[in-house]
């Protein structure tokens, strides 16, 4: 396999045109694994995310350096035209992404409202247990609220 891709970069393969569109889909195979590695060692991509991303890239670059294994795997489908057969699986996969996605998605909604559900009803133990209002955003609110809050000038702490 080293060997098929070396000879491709000098030159060696026949082909012509085919050996170039071989040459390029290995380059950008290489170079979206690369990309996603370097997603997972930033930490912006997470591990089940990337197991997807590289596999699909792995099976790309596959795809890229055996020629003849995208023809059998139409035949095996049952599809006459190999980038077809690409296309489905592709198409399908994206599918079934979507729907993952969706999942993920409902399932963080759902989370998200439980805990907006318990913050409030903390918030409400709170008032009731203190009989004022909490504190918001580090800084105590007023007990009347025709009251505004004073500000401290800078330093005034310290006289």
């Amino acid at each position: 396999m080293l060997a098929q891709i070396t000879a491709m970069l000098v030159g060696q393969l026949d082909g012509g045109v085919n050996s170039r569109v071989q040459l390029v889909a290995v380059i950008v195979s290489v170079i979206l694994l690369a990309f996603v590695l370097e997603l997972v060692r930033r930490r912006q991509l997470v591990e089940r995310y990337a197991l997807i991303w590289m596999t699909a890239t792995v099976a790309l670059l596959v795809l890229a350096i055996w020629r003849g294994l995208l023809g059998e795997l139409a035949d095996a489908l049952g599809i006459v035209s190999p980038p077809n057969a690409l296309f489905l699986i592709a198409l399908d996969l994206i599918v079934l992404l979507l729907l993952h996605f969706s999942v993920t998605s409902s399932r963080l909604g759902e989370e998200t409202k439980i805990l907006a559900q318990e913050v409030a009803r903390l918030d409400q133990e709170l008032r009731a247990a203190g009989g004022g209002r909490p504190a918001r955003n580090g800084r105590p609110e007023p007990e009347n609220e025709d009251e505004p809050e004073r500000e401290q000038e800078p330093g005034a702490a310290a006289r």
